[in-house]
């Protein structure tokens, strides 16, 4: 099914990257029956999904129901790293929002040669090593001025047993070699970090590829609303499971009737459930021993 959708559409990003936006989208389950899930202190159960979305539709999703995948930072690695196994050639970038901060896992990220953008919190500690600034000139396009590019190491909290058994994170700085870019917004003055593994795009293309990860908060959206991704239809992991990937062939089956039809997604959405129900009700009309033609105006 996926191989018949990519057929009609065309790839939108740049020839060269194929930015994969990677995120997750909760859905709470309030009556507490669920067999798994995420335990909350409001009583809710949750079920995690985490999607890699190329700009069209998910090229993965990993349903999470573990009480560790309550954290970003080890929900997004494990659904990046299998999609990663499935595409052995692949040219992605995956740009990633703040949920991951972990320093360990962008230096696994590099070591298996995983290109990211990843939104940093301001002001982490770091060290600099090389910066790509000139300082004779000022890097600026439309309202945003850089205010660094360079090469850092980042430091980590290594986790540390002392004699009283507790455990405390003593801070160390790690080998790998990252690339921190800061930028400005000259009205609001809001700055923007990012922390990445790539090195031959340009600061603002590094800002305009991270824009395009809102993309996926709007299919978060058209899932919930339009296909009804917050009502959960089974109560073990397995159920949910097979829920998603139905709605994800739904999602394709929507988005190719669009494409040949030429038509939005609410005009679409509503003229493909006219006409599966007309085709069901004809398939049941032939299998009574009946003519459909009797009921349907042809």
């Amino acid at each position: 099914m996926y191989g018949r959708f990519s057929n009609l559409y065309n790839k939108t990003e740049i020839e060269k990257y194929n930015l994969i936006r990677t995120d997750s989208t909760i859905v709470s389950e309030a009556a507490s029956k669920l067999k798994e899930g995420i335990d909350q202190k409001s009583g809710k159960k949750l079920v995690k999904f985490s999607f890699s979305f190329d700009g069209i539709l998910p090229s993965g999703v990993e349903v999470f129901t573990g009480q560790k995948y309550s954290a970003e930072d080890n929900a997004l690695p494990e659904a990046i790293l299998k999609q990663v196994k499935k595409e052995e050639h692949h040219d992605n970038i995956y740009v990633i929002d703040r949920g991951l901060q972990s320093v360990r896992v962008m230096k696994e990220f590099e070591e298996k040669s995983v290109k990211f953008i990843v939104r940093s919190k301001e002001n982490r500690k770091f060290e600099e090593n090389e910066s790509f600034l000139s300082p004779q000139s000022v890097v600026k396009w439309d309202e945003w001025q850089v205010l660094k590019d360079s090469k850092v190491k980042l430091y980590t909290g290594k986790p540390i047993l002392n004699k009283r058994g507790n455990i405390h994170r003593r801070e160390e700085i790690v080998a790998t070699d990252f690339r921190l870019v800061v930028i400005r917004n000259e009205k609001t003055k809001k700055e923007f970090w990012f922390i990445t593994n790539e090195f031959e795009l340009t600061s603002k293309e590094i800002a305009d590829y991270y824009r395009k990860r809102w993309d996926i908060e709007v299919f978060f959206r058209f899932l919930k609303q339009e296909l009804n991704l917050s009502h959960l239809v089974s109560l073990n992991k397995n159920g949910i499971e097979v829920m998603v990937y139905m709605t994800m062939i739904a999602a394709m089956l929507l988005l190719i009737y669009k494409k040949v039809n030429n038509l939005g997604y609410k005009t679409a959405k509503r003229r493909i459930a006219m006409e599966l129900r007309d085709m069901i009700t004809a398939i049941l009309i032939v299998f009574a021993g009946g003519d459909p033609d009797k009921v349907f105006k042809t």
